[in-house]
């Protein structure tokens, strides 16, 4: 698998100085990344298997100055002890005591001063105002970004001479010359070839249009992707993937991180303005959790904690949901079905809270000035009838087909261009994928106009008034009922609508498959919403025309007579649209929920769960995973997926490192070993922690030790404890023995080893070990027998297995 080159280069302790600790510990750290695949596979918790050892020459504890000043550094916490390296898992266990010792400390203190007091109450409230403040930054960000990519769309067709900052809607509004019927047609818009040739009529105005059009489609993409390639390339794609892979725990520094916000922020809007199929809903959640993690550092609580930031980060991926779509309920349920590793109660109610505030906020700036929430207000007039059943649930069939096809043709596609020069061209990529997609959509008026839109009109129900081709009905008919509107025959102009969705269709589903994954920030609900919404308008259609001359069908006839209002292609859409975010996603009650608050259509909600659910069964007949799942695993990232159960008949000593024929696990003793001999250990050796034993005869466990703070600590100590040499001796014990004469300085470090590290026996199953993993978030687990240290699993090793029984890759797991 083709990686990005350089982009573990120096960091962490490969500087050998203590401040790189410091300088890598914050997430607001950019990577420099130059390639476009990043190889994140330096650092494993797990021991090599022979012949993969690569001696690390960089770190060199020696050499550090020491201080004359006699101190026991132990006694003051040493910064940068208790953190992570990167592209690492957390210790959750560790992180959710590390809370608690705090919070049970500020509890005591409480009680002895007023100061104290306020200090309790103020940590307890800070959780509510690091939500108000997400929420008010996320939903002005995404108002900010709603109204930018608006006029940029619309600034490809034309621009608006009374005032350049309207895009097309506002500035006809404000005209003083327009039509109901022409409501889009004013004066004050003009074409490129009215600017240009001074006349809108013709061949010659049609090509210097379509010119138009697609040189600002390029300048936009080329923008996009240069702006991401140059100053931050996590700011591509979809995020989601990344944002459950740091939920779950793992480091991926500058991800989160300020460059990114802005990066991001900006080349969205351009991305979307420039046409290609994508949306902007999987990156506005990848936006709020930078907002959250930004926001996190005016915190102690939450910048000192990673497992108390990731809640923070569950609530900021609620709250970008609602921004989205307006759907501040499904942007909780989503969080908690979709991206969310760890959910505790209080999260739930912070995540409502954050995702309210941000949705009164984006309702205040009003983007679609309409003076609604919701993004496709519908309002049908015709309830849906029992056998309407049969075409929404072989919409959802359609979905499940479709979320089955993009996932593999789009992870085919991704891996070829990881493995292939294609992902050393990432501009020239954007730029043909856009060239090709402006000359497709412009002559078609369904693919030119924006994907919102064009949902949007799919999802409308047509009335006597509107001027859309799909609505172009025969209008023959007597009906005494005031207000209602019956089933009409299709006129020219639905047929020729007909045929310009079918081609928008195809167009679509192809170019969607090459399109995200790009090197610029793209989102997959809109796009796969607009598939399913242009194949539910088709069938709504035709199944109105059915009705409408063959109402005397059995089918028909016990609920649909002749002039009655029976069918309502608009809803079709709105489930067809359902099923295929289903089918891509694997999401089903947050779907259901997101899109009743999308569309305002509450009474609806049976025909899209039966489409959701009929899509999710066929799609997972077709593949277990989800498309944020498939990309997790394209990347290598250590996420273990807790709603698969694992079944097969395995025990630890089968897992565990090091097998039968291995080295013997590398170990540090309790009080034999040198400060030499741990820093010829850590130099020679590439794991992220070491077991401590008594010795190495009895092999008796006492703890474990991670290998960031043995580094840390060694270098504290060489650098403030005076006398620490290279053959001062290192103690995990509570008490050190007197010193002999004339003799260096001991060193303590019982105060970074872990006394309680999980263990379990050689014995024990497998499916157990897994279920241990997944419920406490470990990173490794110490393997014993009767007492005696016999081996280690890691995080990795867990995968891998899962992958081995899968008959899958085990070499595809990069990161633990």
């Amino acid at each position: 698998m083709a990686m990005w080159q350089g982009a573990m280069d120096n960091r962490g302790f490969q500087q050998g100085s203590f401040n790189s600790f410091q300088s890598s510990s914050s997430d607001e750290d950019l990577m420099d990344i130059p390639g476009t695949a990043m190889d994140f596979s330096m650092r494993d918790d797990v021991p090599p298997l022979d012949g993969e050892i690569e001696e690390d020459k960089s770190y060199n504890g020696g050499g550090i100055g020491s201080s004359n000043r006699m101190m026991d550094f132990l006694e003051e916490p040493i910064p940068g002890v208790g953190t992570y390296d990167d592209f690492n898992t957390i210790d959750w266990v560790r992180e959710k005591s590390r809370d608690r010792d705090r919070h049970r400390e500020i509890t005591n203190k409480s009680k002895e001063s007023t100061w104290a007091l306020i200090h309790s109450v103020s940590d307890a409230f800070s959780g509510w105002l690091l939500m108000l403040l997400i929420g008010l930054l996320s939903g002005s960000l995404a108002g900010l970004i709603d109204i930018s990519a608006h006029w940029m769309t619309d600034l490809k067709e034309g621009i608006c001479t009374g005032g350049i900052w309207f895009n097309h809607e506002h500035c006809c509004w404000n005209s003083q010359h327009v039509t109901f019927e022409d409501r889009d047609k004013c004066p004050e818009w003009n074409s490129w070839s009215q600017l240009i040739i001074s006349t809108n009529e013709g061949a010659f105005a049609y090509i210097v249009n379509y010119f138009m059009y697609v040189l600002w489609a390029l300048l936009f993409a080329f923008l996009a992707v240069s702006l991401v390639k140059v100053f931050a390339p996590y700011a591509c794609g979809s995020g989601i993937p990344e944002i459950k892979t740091i939920l779950s725990g793992f480091i991926i520094r500058g991800y989160l991180g300020k460059w990114t916000l802005i990066i991001k922020t900006i080349t969205l809007v351009l991305a979307v303005s420039s046409g290609l199929s994508l949306g902007k809903e999987g990156p506005l959640v990848h936006v709020a959790c930078c907002c959250g993690n930004i926001l996190c550092h005016c915190f102690n609580k939450y910048r000192k904690n990673e497992a108390k930031r990731r809640e923070v980060l569950s609530a900021a991926a609620a709250a970008g949901v609602s921004v989205a779509f307006g759907a501040p309920i499904g942007g909780v349920l989503f969080s908690l079905e979709e991206v969310s590793y760890y959910f505790p109660l209080k999260t739930l109610w912070r995540s409502f809270f954050a995702a309210l505030v941000a949705a009164f906020t984006l309702r205040s700036i009003n983007p679609f000035g309409n003076s609604r929430l919701v993004l496709f207000y519908v309002e049908f007039h015709t309830p849906w009838h029992l056998f309407e059943l049969v075409p929404f649930i072989l919409l959802g069939i359609f979905g499940g087909l479709w979320g089955a096809l993009f996932i593999r043709t789009n992870i085919a596609w991704c891996r070829k261009r990881k493995t292939t020069q294609l992902g050393k061209y990432p501009v020239i990529e954007v730029l043909v994928m856009t060239a090709i997609t402006a000359i497709l959509a412009f002559p078609n008026e369904y693919t030119r106009m924006s994907t919102s839109e064009l949902i949007s009109e799919l999802f409308n129900d047509c009335g006597l008034l509107d001027s859309s081709k799909l609505c172009d009905y025969e209008n023959r008919f007597n009906t005494s009922k005031a207000g209602e509107l019956p089933d009409r025959p299709a006129g020219v102009g639905v047929y020729s609508a007909m045929w310009q969705l079918a081609l928008t269709l195809i167009l679509k589903i192809v170019i969607t498959i090459f399109t995200f994954g790009m090197k610029i920030p793209s989102g997959l609900f809109i796009p796969s919403m607009a598939v399913g919404a242009i194949a539910g308008r088709l069938l709504g259609v035709g199944m109105e025309q059915l009705a409408y001359y063959h109402h005397d069908w059995a089918i028909f006839n016990s609920w649909c007579s002749q002039g009655a209002d029976c069918i309502t292609p608009g809803l079709y859409a709105m489930v067809g649209a359902a099923a295929c975010l289903g089918g891509v996603t694997r999401m089903t009650v947050s779907l259901v929920v997101i899109m009743f608050e999308l569309t305002g259509g509450l009474e609806y909600i049976v025909p899209l769960m039966a489409a959701a659910m009929t899509s999710k069964w066929v799609a997972d007949a077709l593949g277990r995973e989800g498309i944020y799942d498939a990309h997790i695993r394209l990347n290598g990232y250590p996420f273990l997926e807790a709603k698969e159960e694992f079944a097969h008949k395995t025990l630890a000593m089968d897992v565990m490192k090091p097998r039968r024929n291995d080295p013997l696990l590398t170990v540090l003793t309790q009080d034999s070993m040198t400060v030499e001999d741990v820093e010829t250990i850590i130099s020679e050796t590439t794991y992220s922690g070491f077991p401590v034993v008594v010795s190495r005869e009895s092999q008796r466990l006492v703890g474990f030790v991670l290998r960031r703070d043995l580094i840390i600590s060694i270098e504290n100590a060489r650098k403030k404890q005076d006398g620490v040499v290279s053959t001062s001796v290192i103690y995990f014990t509570e008490h050190s023995p007197p010193v002999p004469p004339y003799t260096p300085p001991t060193l303590k470090l019982r105060n970074i080893l872990d006394l309680s590290p999980f263990t379990v026996t050689d014995l024990t199953p497998m499916e157990i070990v897994v279920d241990i993993f997944r419920k406490l978030g470990l990173r490794q687990c110490l393997v014993t027998h009767n007492g005696r240290l016999l081996g280690i699993i890691t995080k990795k090793d867990v995968l891998k297995h899962i992958a081995q029984m899968a008959n899958q890759d085990p070499d595809s797991i990069l990161f633990n």
